[in-house]
């Protein structure tokens, strides 16, 4: 998770297990508005089998965003739209599920949008991350023409932005949502957790770590300017915060967002 940060300066404030394994989330965004119910990512779905479930130490059965938009009284053929903010397993694995041992449409009404070139990009990964994108979360939607593809930067619709970063995947995108008063940024993994707000801290997932370097220095610049929230989509104690300039650092305000966690 931390990239060349070494285990005895991020163990100081992350602690792992026996494994080696830290505490992660998996973070969604349910925006609900004008007429439209929207999925921001999906979680890691329920399609796991024992190996990987002891591997990755969750019970999908329990865990899941099926369960967790539940807690909010939201049904799954209520999602009308899904935004894909990339297609590894962690954040599309919801994508789809079982049923009767099928794999099916998780959100049956909903539109699924994803960016073009990540879409090209999982179904021709390199050696690196192939592991990270599993075609049974998305084989089944492409089947039944669910897809919408983007292309670039654009208008979601009023009050969300879309912008793409490069450096973890080709294609990762970044919903932005303002109300004219506040603005809210998914930080996806370029910000993981907030421990990857300091600037060397990026994953060894990442394709293209130099260029993640610039893209988090860029959204950091811009956040702390304009005083945008920014929501983590795996740290398992801070939804999100806010960031101000503290000299060339940023101090950190904590943010809780209505709603839980899957």
């Amino acid at each position: 998770m931390f990239g060349i940060i070494p285990k005895s300066m991020w163990g100081k404030e992350v602690v792992p297990d026996k494994k080696n394994r830290i505490p992660l989330v998996t973070r969604s965004l349910l925006i609900r508005g004008n007429g439209k119910t929207i999925l921001v990512d999906t979680g890691n779905g329920d399609k796991w089998d024992s190996k990987m479930k002891a591997i990755l130490d969750t019970d999908p059965s329990v865990v899941n965003i099926q369960a967790s938009l539940g807690e909010l009284s939201v049904k799954p053929d209520e999602i009308t739209d899904v935004i894909c903010s990339h297609l590894h397993f962690d954040h599309a694995g919801g994508n789809t599920s079982l049923d009767g041992g099928k794999v099916v449409p998780t959100f049956p009404n909903a539109k699924y949008w994803l960016q073009k070139s990540n879409w090209d990009w999982a179904n021709s990964p390199t050696e690196k991350d192939k592991g990270s994108y599993r075609l049974e979360n998305w084989e089944v939607l492409a089947e039944n023409e669910m897809f919408t593809f983007l292309d670039g930067e654009e208008e979601f619709i009023a009050g969300i932005q879309i912008r793409i970063t490069h450096g973890h995947t080709p294609g990762q995108m970044h919903p932005l949502l303002s109300d004219g008063k506040t603005t809210l940024f998914f930080g996806n993994d370029l910000f993981p957790t907030q421990l990857h707000f300091r600037i060397p801290c990026i994953m060894a997932f990442d394709n293209k770590p130099l260029k993640t370097l610039e893209e988090k220095k860029s959204v950091l610049n811009q956040a702390a300017d304009e005083n945008w929230i920014i929501v983590l989509p795996h740290d398992g104690k801070t939804e999100a915060v806010r960031l101000k300039r503290d000299g060339d650092k940023y101090a950190i305000e904590q943010i809780e967002l209505d709603g839980g966690k899957q």
